[in-house]
């Protein structure tokens, strides 16, 4: 029988400012390993929330010389605090629209605010997530009438912390605002950290999915590991995403090593213990790709 990859029509993409900071070394990293895509979120010392047009048509001629194209914009968009200013955080999200398009690219990634630390606070009144979900639907909906107006798609993660960190309020938000201008990112390890069953998850948010973040995390400790090393129960919904006849992206996003700017993607973001991002990037790349030939047929 011919061999394929149960999953040979997707695209496997990456963040690759986890190997290095400079977009050379990155750009370098990513055609030793065949890979020809990059959900870009940051290069040379600036998130890309943070360019301007001229700055993007820039680095638009880079990656264009070196093959790569942008499957998605890795933003910061919805990854401030629920009851943070709003109106600044949007005409952000109106300047990445802008971005998408001079990096060719429809897809911005988003989150679903944060909630306040109660453990900070000390405040019992506020561990209830429910008590913000009227101001999250607010907002989602704000940036979806701007995603609408400029034609892009907002890919919702399920970041740890936020609204939306749990199956169940995700499904909330994708029976709000699903359609051809909000759809579904799936995080293995960040369902595993918000100790949430993914098999569970898979098959409550199974009709939206329509991008998948590849790492994997141990369910005692929370650490993030290479796919099929933790808890997150990769291999199987791997299979479950093919049989559905899934045909999108999965994004490498290692996490195993030290990283510029590692600080501003997590509220509590601790050492991962290792610097050596470019071997760190290799061992979880070969992880994924040994799955993906472990179930072909």
């Amino acid at each position: 029988m011919e061999e394929r990859n149960i999953l040979k029509k997707c695209s496997i993409s990456c963040f690759a400012d986890e190997i290095a900071p400079d977009l050379e070394t990155q750009l370098a990293l990513l055609e030793e390993l065949g890979i020809g895509w990059v959900e870009f979120r940051s290069a040379d010392g600036k998130n890309v929330a943070d360019y301007t047009i001229e700055e993007a048509e820039v680095l638009r001629r880079r990656l264009d010389r070196s093959g790569i194209r942008v499957s998605a914009l890795g933003s910061p968009v919805g990854k401030i605090g629920i009851l943070e200013d709003f109106a600044p955080h949007l005409e952000k999200l109106k300047t990445l629209t802008g971005l998408a398009k001079t990096l060719g690219t429809s897809c911005i990634r988003v989150f679903s605010f944060y909630l306040p630390d109660t453990k900070a606070s000390g405040d019992a009144a506020n561990m209830r997530p429910e008590d913000y979900r009227e101001e999250v639907l607010r907002r989602t909906q704000a940036m979806v009438d701007v995603a609408a107006a400029e034609g892009v798609v907002l890919l919702h993660e399920n970041e740890k912390g936020i609204y939306g960190d749990t199956a169940e309020r995700c499904l909330d938000l994708m029976r709000n605002f699903y359609g051809e201008h909000y759809k579904c990112t799936f995080d293995f390890a960040n369902f595993v950290q918000c100790g949430q069953d993914t098999l569970d998850a898979y098959e409550m948010l199974r009709p939206y999915i329509s991008y998948v973040h590849v790492k994997d995390a141990r369910r005692d400790t929370g650490t993030v590991t290479p796919a099929g090393e933790g808890d997150g129960q990769v291999a199987d919904i791997l299979r479950r995403l093919d049989g559905q006849g899934y045909e999108g992206v999965l994004s490498l996003e290692p996490h195993l090593a030290d990283f510029s700017g590692l600080k501003n993607l997590e509220r509590e973001a601790q050492s991962r213990g290792r610097t050596d991002g470019a071997e760190a990037f290799r061992l979880a790349y070969r992880a994924l790709t040994g799955l993906l030939r472990q179930q072909s047929v």
